[in-house]
């Protein structure tokens, strides 16, 4: 199964592939439990369930406190499974429906957690679990994006033309698969002042982040990654010998794919490469402070600037309509690509991921750009409106996008009007999913897609703790 299966008009309840069709009271306000039960659930949390009970009690909105309750725990309940080995833990987490451990998945789903873990050692040891997993990960393969649990495992896509190896799931090289393991790091580490995770291998898997951004700036030569995929998706592949459209070398870090796992058109994709500038300045601090490798700091700012200073010189363009905005691809030759697309790191997340303020004017710009029919990838129905991208095809909106809209917005209404939106578009699963059709939610994709589930609970949980009258 890939990325690209359509699961749809089902709720899947508990982990393995059991598929339960899920079938709605007609009573409007009575929800069926669609949680599986606490028996059959990969993880539990006091704090978490604790963290449900006070929503449930405390907004008056029935069905978003049946959504919270489905939502929110998604990723412990179903897709963790957690071991320790030597004394230290190891947490491998699948997406849902498919049998991989993403590094950015794995890091997105267990973020909204990390409020939690000061209270919940258990849930600390998870994510710190985790973070090990991804350091394992990164020392096998800085190129790969997804991999197994059981490194001899050889998977699906192992007669893709590239260097692939047993414990690899697929290996589509993505900058943002190296960022948001420093993410969770550095919020981890920041959050709990624990420092155990980030031993002699977390040091090293930083330097081979470190290397491996370089060595896809393209300065000397192509670098070592290729990837072709016979396939009839155009998105699934690269051309120009799994290589990629030319770039000119100018600063900026190639990536060969998206983070929705589609080819770019122009390898310099402007959303990962904020976000390496962010995850650069991290990992710099967290090396100096834990390891006290000052040359290594050094290095990884220096990085990042020459990086955030190539963005200033290539990634803004001028919009006819929209003025000074952030193209989302460029080549370094001067074409560009103008859209965006509703996987993480994307145009519209750059503030949630804190690459951007709010309040960047060309930030600004940008968002009223994507949000507009200017933007190719934006659908509107009679269902709702929102990002999709190429990834699932026309007129399927994501709800990530919804869910990152209103996490990056200043404005009460439109947080209200998105989660009202996603309130009437879980297609009467109770869950979210990848996609909804704009005119129809219960033509859906993914019924099991717990990065969604999760960063619904984060949007809703956020929500009630910032503006609970917006839950009214």
């Amino acid at each position: 199964m890939n990325r690209r299966t359509f699961l749809q008009s089902t709720a899947l309840v508990g982990t393995g592939m059991l598929i339960i069709p899920l079938s709605i009271a007609s009573t409007p306000n009575t929800y069926p439990t669609v949680r599986i039960p606490a028996a059959k659930r990969n993880f539990k949390s006091k704090s978490i369930d604790k963290a449900i009970n006070e929503f449930q009690k405390n907004v008056k909105d029935k069905e978003l406190g049946w959504l919270f309750e489905n939502c929110f725990p998604s990723t412990l309940d179903t897709t963790v499974t957690f071991k320790t080995e030597n004394g230290e833990p190891y947490t491998y987490v699948i997406t849902g429906d498919i049998d991989a451990m993403w590094l950015r998945d794995s890091s997105a789903q267990v973020w909204p957690y990390l409020k939690f873990v000061n209270k919940d050692e258990p849930l600390k040891q998870l994510i710190a679990g985790v973070i090990n997993q991804q350091t394992k990960s990164i020392l096998k393969d800085p190129y790969a994006n997804a991999f197994y649990g059981d490194e001899s495992k050889v998977g699906e896509w192992k007669s893709d033309h590239t260097d692939m190896q047993p414990g690899v799931h697929e290996r589509k090289w993505e900058i943002d698969s190296l960022c948001y393991p420093i993410r969770l790091a550095y919020q981890y580490w920041k959050t709990t002042g624990d420092t155990k995770p980030f031993d002699a291998d977390w040091q090293k898997a930083i330097k081979l982040t470190l290397k491996t951004f370089r060595e896809q700036q393209r300065k000397e030569d192509l670098g070592p990654y290729k990837f072709q995929r016979t396939t009839p998706f155009a998105t699934d592949t690269l051309s120009m010998g799994g290589y990629g459209n030319p770039v000119k070398p100018v600063g900026l870090i190639c990536s060969a794919f998206r983070p929705s796992d589609d080819a770019t058109v122009y390898s310099f994709l402007i959303p990962s490469n904020f976000f390496a500038v962010v995850s650069l300045r991290e990992g710099a601090e967290m090396i100096e402070k834990i390891a006290k490798d000052a040359s290594t700091a050094k290095d990884m700012r220096a990085l990042a600037s020459e990086v955030d200073a190539a963005l200033k010189e290539h990634a803004i363009i001028d919009h006819p309509k929209h003025g000074k905005l952030y193209a989302y691809e460029v080549d370094g030759f001067g074409s560009y690509y103008l859209m965006d697309d509703a996987n993480v790191p994307s145009l519209l997340s750059l503030p949630y991921l804190g690459a951007v303020s709010t309040s960047d004017p060309i930030y600004q710009n940008t968002r009223k750009f994507i949000l507009s029919e200017n933007n190719p990838f934006f659908y509107k129905g009679t269902a709702g409106e929102g990002i999709g991208g190429p990834h699932v095809g026309r007129d399927m909106v994501w709800p990530m996008a919804i869910i990152m809209r209103a996490l990056t917005s200043t404005s009460d209404q439109e947080i209200k009007t998105c989660i009202n939106m996603l309130k009437n578009t879980h297609g009467g699963t109770g869950f979210m999913h990848e996609t909804f059709h704009k005119n129809d939610p219960k033509n859906f994709t993914r019924a099991w897609f717990a990065w969604a589930n999760t960063l619904f609970g984060e949007l809703l949980w956020q929500t009630y703790e910032e503006k609970p009258k917006l839950l009214a």
